[in-house]
């Protein structure tokens, strides 16, 4: 870039005046101050020159150009608008010949109806001028007619894409056919009702065209799949089934197996409680893949279905088998009861399949007098494009006045009487899962026998009452407390441990625990508790000894800190957890680099407090057994050659024979210890466990195993991604656990068969000191679990992943199951080793 160099009049170089013996002349001078205008102005024309003929090339170029505005043109589409619905006759008898696509009788009626929609558009000039046909595609009871119109837009027309409407196009279809000049043709027949409704127009497709298909269900399932399956379907690929079935049935379709693009933009199922693809008539929209155990499964509310099936990407993907029946309309529609036992449970019709549209359900809940009723919704998912769910104005649950509708986790409700009334209802279009209630008859004078009652109705432990932490899910039990002498009163009354004082974490939520602290409010606390003046924050200088205040900071892109990742040319980027966020953050895209980890394929709807975890919930989680005996020990999967687990697992003096790889194998892609036969086993070729490792500390407890043979993955066999030195999993950031180690403490706990997983926080460094005894947690450790207990890792659980979700999706192995005081004990979390302080001898020893 040329640069110019300006000297003002006070500068180095003076104005000089010259004193001659001649006086100023005033023409003189006027016809100076003339010509410097006349100047002016000619430099001013010029630049305006300039400017247009800069302007008038870039027109040229962009516009008049051929090539070029070709190029433009190419990048711009025609827009394709298409509208479907249904039409109800009269004047005409339903035929079963009808339902043949290629009979006389379906061309003829639908060749009639094509020739009306025509009319209908020719009377409005905006649609006229773009209509290119209409496809009436099927028949049923009725008689109702299902159709599709479709307008293509030129792209010198794009701007006026916004008036093709729902209501346009309805207006001019109820116009046109309540006139007689549209009715004068049409015989006996006569449109009762039309609907139009705005359409994805690659959902247009004729009964001629190929993937199109008509199938009857009867009683034996039948099946069918998409194109391609299991190799896989091509892109562009854009089929519809038809599903019909005698009036007095429903239809049922389940997918035993569904695996899609994981993008419902591109690729997708969508299913109608019709035979048009109406909006306002669609069942639900499916994209990605499902595991087993939790497979789709659709019930249409009458005699018809439409699935379409729709693929844009040029990922491959398996596709869908799916399975379809019929099932009796009274089985669908039977769901009304009155229950009177002291406890029983309820679901939303046809649980756990989606429940079908267009019912309505009531229970109602008798017991004895006096007492009161429980109600208890352990799964409640009615969730809908586009609903208020403080309205809850389309699928609801309703009790007493209120209406519940979207996704919940479990609550409580409780009755004011002992007659309590619950109404279901569903309407024309998306259902859902539904719910799955019990309810329990109580004692309004003791609703919860030895347990404390919260304001929701949910009863907890009574030791839980005031512990700082939101056990009720109301915060019912932190309300009116009185802190003992170990808590610290927070500002909005909640009781929280003195550990959490000054920890540099907002453990109160509203920042009082902090707000005493040695920083003042006009200065900045670097990561390590040092305050300095606020100006230190992004100022391009590393005045923090963590480098905390640059983190993050766009403009101190070459200053390297504890918090920076350094990309593979050495360039330091100032940005918290950059590795693998779908951002180029490197100039040579190291930061993206090795990110095929931490997905897991299967779409995810006992370690202590913990629950059973699903199949492919956790494909990277390894089971380890040693010789003879059954699971000892946990690992996670790095690469398909490498596993990473705690170096306690094998180094150990009273029992050599730990460190032979040739004592243990991994099983990979185990859900339950029953089944290992449907895992991948593999030999272990070397185990490599640090060599700093510390039996009495504990300290470096990291080991690697190398396999003798490869790991295929699958969607219960994945890696999950180490993270950067830098990486930085927050204190409170909620990770999981996962293992088969006791359920409880003790020597007589036995193990489970099922693959346990718990939710656990990360607990601050400062604190995880303090709790643990002998302050024995060093810079290579970190905790997480929760103070007041109940949620930990046990025996058994060792060398496991604590795995961690960032908000890309993206699962990151924050530590490795290490030690800790008995198991889920108040005040004493659990203990990992910190991974990231390992990344480099990791790199070191595997290459990855």
């Amino acid at each position: 870039m040329n640069s110019a160099a300006y000297r003002p009049q006070n500068g180095n170089q003076e104005n000089r005046v010259f004193l001659t013996n001649e006086p100023k002349s005033l023409t003189t001078s006027s016809t100076t101050s003339s010509k410097k205008k006349f100047g002016v102005l000619i430099a001013v024309f010029l630049v305006l020159l300039a400017v247009l003929a800069v302007a008038a090339f870039l027109i040229w170029f962009f516009i008049f150009n051929d090539d070029n505005w070709g190029k433009l043109s190419m990048q711009r589409k025609p827009s394709v608008q298409l509208f479907s619905g249904h039409m109800k006759l009269a004047g005409v008898s339903y035929d079963q010949e009808l339902e043949n696509t290629s009979s006389q009788d379906f061309n003829t009626l639908a060749s009639t109806l094509e020739d009306l929609l025509v009319k209908c558009y020719q009377n409005d000039p905006l649609l006229a001028k773009y209509y290119t046909g209409s496809a009436v595609t099927a028949f049923s009871e009725g008689v109702t007619a299902y159709y599709w119109s479709q307008f293509e837009i030129p792209v010198d027309d794009l701007e006026i894409v916004p008036e093709f409407s729902e209501e346009r196009v309805l207006d001019a279809l109820e116009h046109s056919i309540a006139s007689q000049s549209t009715r004068s043709n049409l015989d006996h027949l006569k449109v009762l009702e039309i609907t139009a409704s705005l359409t994805d127009a690659r959902m247009a497709r004729k009964p001629t065209e190929d993937c199109f298909f008509r199938l009857e269900a009867v009683a034996a399932e039948q099946r069918f799949t998409s194109p391609g399956f299991p190799k896989g379907y091509k892109p562009q690929s854009y089929c519809q089934w038809q599903i019909r079935a005698a009036e007095e049935n429903a239809i049922s379709v389940s997918f035993p197996i569904f695996h899609i693009e994981d993008d419902c933009s591109d690729d997708f199922v969508s299913i109608f409680d019709s035979l048009s693809p109406d909006d306002s008539q669609a069942i639900t929209v499916q994209c990605g893949q499902r595991p087993p155990t939790n497979s789709l499964s659709i019930v249409s509310s009458g005699n018809i279905m439409l699935i379409n099936f729709i693929a844009d990407t040029s990922v491959q993907r398996p596709g869908f088998e799916a399975q379809y029946k019929i099932i009796p309309k009274t089985e669908v529609s039977q769901c009304d009861a009155v229950l009177t036992n002291d406890e029983d449970n309820f679901t939303s019709p046809l649980y756990p399949s989606f429940y079908p549209p267009a019912r309505n359900c009531t229970w109602t809940i008798k017991v004895s007098a006096g007492n009161r009723i429980r109600v208890t919704f352990n799964m409640f998912r009615m969730k809908e494009p586009g609903v208020d769910v403080q309205r809850c104005h389309k699928d609801y649950v309703e009790i007493m006045g209120k209406k519940y509708c979207g996704e919940k986790p479990p609550f409580v409700l409780t009755s004011e009487s002992n007659e309590l009334q619950v109404i279901f209802h569903s309407d024309e279009s998306y259902t859902d899962k539904g719910f799955h209630a019990t309810y329990k008859t109580i004692n309004p004078a003791d609703p919860c026998p030895g347990q404390w009652t919260c304001s929701n109705g949910f009863c907890i432990d009574k030791k839980r009452k005031c512990d700082g932490w939101n056990d009720c899910g109301d915060m019912s039990d932190e309300r009116n407390c009185k802190c003992d002498s170990d808590q610290f009163t927070c500002a909005n009354g909640l009781c929280k441990s003195k550990l959490f004082v000054c920890d540099n974490s907002n453990d109160c939520g509203d920042m009082s625990d902090e707000k005493l602290c040695s920083c003042q409010p006009n200065e900045w606390r670097c990561g390590n508790g040092v305050c300095l003046p606020q100006d230190v924050k992004c100022n391009k200088m590393k005045d923090c000894e963590d480098g905390s205040d640059e983190a993050s900071c766009e403009n101190s892109p070459d200053l390297c800190s504890a918090y920076s990742f350094k990309c593979a040319s050495g360039e330091c980027v100032n940005k918290v957890n950059a590795e693998c966020d779908a951002v180029n953050d490197c100039y040579d895209n190291s930061d993206e680099q090795s990110c095929d980890c931490g997905t897991r394929p299967y779409k995810m709807n006992r370690i202590v407090g913990g629950q059973n975890a699903d199949v492919g919930a956790w494909p990277w989680q390894v089971s380890l057994h040693f010789l003879q005996f059954s699971h000892q020990c946990g690992a996670s999967i790095i690469s398909e050659r490498w596993l990473l687990s705690a170096a306690h697992c094998f180094v150990n003096n009273l029992t050599p024979d730990h460190s032979d790889p040739k004592n243990w194998l991994t099983y990979s892609g185990l859900q339950n210890q029953y089944m290992t036969e449907v895992a991948e086993r593999r030999k272990v070729k070397r185990i490599i466990p640090h060599p700093d490792y510390n039996e009495i500390t504990h300290d470096y407890d990291i080991a690697l195993l190398e396999l003798e043979e490869v790991l295929t993955w699958s969607n219960t066999i994945q890696p999950i991604c180490l993270p950067s030195p830098s990486h930085v999993f927050l204190a409170g950031l909620s990770c999981s656990v996962t293992g088969w180690g006791a359920l409880r403490e003790g020597a007589t706990a036995s193990l489970p068969s099922m693959l346990q997983e718990a939710t656990v926080k990360i607990i601050n460094d400062t604190v995880c000191n303090q709790v643990i005894t002998e302050q024995q947690v060093t810079s290579r450790m970190l905790c997480s679990g929760f103070l007041r207990g109940g949620v930990d890792a046990c025996q058994g659980d060792s060398g496991g992943p604590l795995s961690c979700q960032e908000e890309n999706g993206k699962w990151f192995q924050a530590g490795i199951v290490s030690w800790g005081e008995g198991c889920g004990r108040r005040n004493k979390p659990g203990v990992y080793t910190r991974v990231t302080m390992f990344r480099e001898w990791i790199k070191k020893e595997t290459n990855i």
